[in-house]
């Protein structure tokens, strides 16, 4: 894995923030090497890999996990995970629905928002794999935990804990979900 100090691998070729304030100084053949070493390879993979289960007439949950800060601009951000979709894609929307209510069950004093801190069609990877993949064979979906949960162990073992426990659940009612 690479850090987003060099190359935030969930955007887009063009994207203003793809390369970080460290650097988006460096030369162009320098930018090029970040995109060859860690982009193109990364997002391939995970492409070619979706792209194989697609054929094999598959449909694919694809979760993204990424982390967030508890404070952006002066303001607090509330909730402790936040499950990213497209909400106009009817199985996104149905699979983070099921997904709320499940870690809801496991852990019900963890906040869980949808669409939260950010929308969930804007760019990223899962956006772009969309694009490539239709709503009956590829949700993207994205998993974004708050910084201050994960900022201790026993918050990391919370959050690994409701998110895998949950995921079984959802894992049990995946079949309900209408792929539209």
């Amino acid at each position: 894995m690479v850090t987003r100090l060099l190359i935030d691998l969930n955007r887009s070729v063009g994207h203003p923030r793809l390369f970080s304030e460290f650097s988006r100084t460096l030369g162009q053949a320098e930018r090029e090497a970040l995109l060859d070493r860690y982009y193109f390879p990364y997002r391939l993979g995970i492409e070619s890999w979706i792209e194989g289960q697609v054929r094999r007439g598959h449909q694919v949950v694809h979760i993204g996990i990424h982390s967030f800060a508890s404070e952006l601009g002066g303001l607090a951000r509330h909730a402790d995970l936040g499950l990213l979709y497209d909400p106009s894609r009817t199985s996104e929307r149905a699979f983070c629905q099921t997904w709320q209510a499940a870690l809801g069950q496991v852990d019900p004093l963890l906040r869980v928002r949808r669409n939260y801190p950010y929308l969930g069609k804007a760019d990223g990877l899962t956006t772009h794999l969309r694009a490539l993949f239709g709503p009956r064979r590829y949700a993207g979906i994205e998993l974004e935990a708050n910084q201050a949960l994960l900022a201790t162990a026993q918050g990391r073992r919370r959050a690994a804990k409701s998110v895998s426990e949950s995921l079984r659940s959802v894992a049990e009612h995946i079949e309900t979900i209408e792929w539209t």
